[in-house]
């Protein structure tokens, strides 16, 4: 019953988005019909519906090979950037000694790694994984660590009243502190997950076989299929929002015994 409930509140949020995305499409329509702009500047809805029919083969399987390399990615960076942070609560030198190496993953721009990350791991799906899991860490290794280091002082005192031991006191108190922080972080990096897999995938697809979004966003642009281009960007845009609305029901529902009621 829970469940249903979580999963009616969200489609519920969903409603007003559905609106808007009417009233934007309706104004798209009307502004290229009457501004008689050019299909290859900006084409209108029912071009770009058209091209959905057209390529629709293609932009499915671009969906699914994207999706499962964004999702591995970002569950690669939860796992990689979860266990970091457990090590990071665990001894403060270590922190203090790794922690900037953590937030140059997240400053060092991706596409100029990019060719490199090519040059060792070669034009294969695994090195977009890799590009998707390296701008989608560093969100998980900081709000878990925050999570897992910021305890309520009355409950750690209490775990030390009590003789805990570090590893008692990793399980049954740091580890649950941390969920909100986790929640908060797979938010952010699914997003970037996605971000990530699109940006390998413009490297990648100009030398193997790939046909991902990225790789079909690269050739249609080549062509000049500027309605079949927005129809890769929408998916791409739909992928991101789905995998966001994933963590949310995760959190709504396996998560939220651990979660206060405004975060599920």
């Amino acid at each position: 019953m829970k469940a249903q409930r979580s999963v009616h509140r969200l489609l519920s949020q969903a409603f007003p988005v559905v609106i808007v995305a009417a009233i934007a499409i309706t104004v798209w329509q009307v502004v290229v019909a009457l501004g008689e702009i050019e299909p290859i500047l900006l084409p209108s809805p029912f071009q770009v519906a058209n091209a959905v029919k057209q390529h629709n083969e293609a932009l499915q399987r671009g969906f699914f090979i994207t999706a499962t390399t964004a999702l591995t990615g970002l569950t690669l960076s939860v796992i990689i950037g979860g266990l970091t942070a457990v090590l990071f609560s665990q001894a403060r030198l270590l922190r203090s000694a790794l922690y900037p190496y953590a937030i140059f993953l997240q400053t060092v721009p991706i596409v100029a790694i990019a060719p490199l990350l090519i040059t060792w791991s070669g034009y294969q799906q695994r090195t977009v994984i890799l590009v998707a899991m390296i701008i989608s860490l560093f969100p998980i290794v900081s709000n878990v660590t925050e999570g897992l280091t910021t305890l309520d002082v009355n409950l750690r005192d209490m775990f030390r009243l009590y003789g805990a031991t570090r590893w008692s006191l990793l399980l049954k108190l740091r580890i649950p502190s941390a969920v909100r922080g986790l929640v908060q972080g797979i938010r952010i990096s699914s997003g970037l997950a996605v971000i990530g897999a699109i940006v390998g995938e413009f490297f990648v697809g100009n030398g193997s076989s790939y046909d991902g979004l990225g790789t079909l966003m690269t050739g249609w642009q080549a062509q000049q299929k500027t309605a079949a281009l927005i129809a890769a960007v929408l998916a791409s845009t739909l992928l991101g929002v789905l995998m966001f609305w994933m963590v949310n029901l995760l959190a709504a529902t396996v998560l939220s015994k651990w979660l206060p009621k405004n975060v599920c």
